[in-house]
């Protein structure tokens, strides 16, 4: 990783950890995956924005295999996705060869926006749900 990607990695996940994220787990409509913490076996919420289609839920991590909560899948990839405030199960796959740049098309628009803009190692995450 290039030394001004490094900086823009910390700068945004800093924010993101300390403000966006808190106060985004508390409202209603926020998407929110839950994994399991690899190191502290804690389940862990992250806002995330994505689409279900069918039983899958489609997600873009805008720092690939450096993001925590894709560390987390690697570890365990059994999660749930809160989706309009309901729970649902599911096992995670991370998607190397999917062109996350074109999945973020089909995903909802001002997320991927914001990924696009901030995200420099994108990896398309597939959520198979169970129920």
């Amino acid at each position: 990783m290039s030394r001004h990607h490094e900086l823009k990695f910390r700068i945004v996940t800093t924010v993101q950890r300390r403000i966006a994220n808190p106060v985004s787990r508390l409202l209603p409509f926020q998407v929110l995956l839950e994994t399991t913490g690899r190191k502290s076996g804690l389940p862990r919420r992250t806002p995330v924005g994505g689409r279900r289609v069918g039983q899958e839920f489609w997600i873009v991590s805008e720092y690939g295999e450096k993001s925590q909560y894709v560390r987390n899948i690697q570890a365990d990839p059994k999660v749930r996705v809160r989706v309009k405030g309901r729970w649902h199960h599911g096992t995670a796959h991370l998607l190397h060869e999917d062109d996350a740049r074109t999945r973020l098309k089909s995903l909802p628009r001002l997320n991927s926006t914001a990924v696009r803009a901030v995200g420099t190692n994108l990896l398309t995450v597939r959520v198979d749900l169970t129920d």
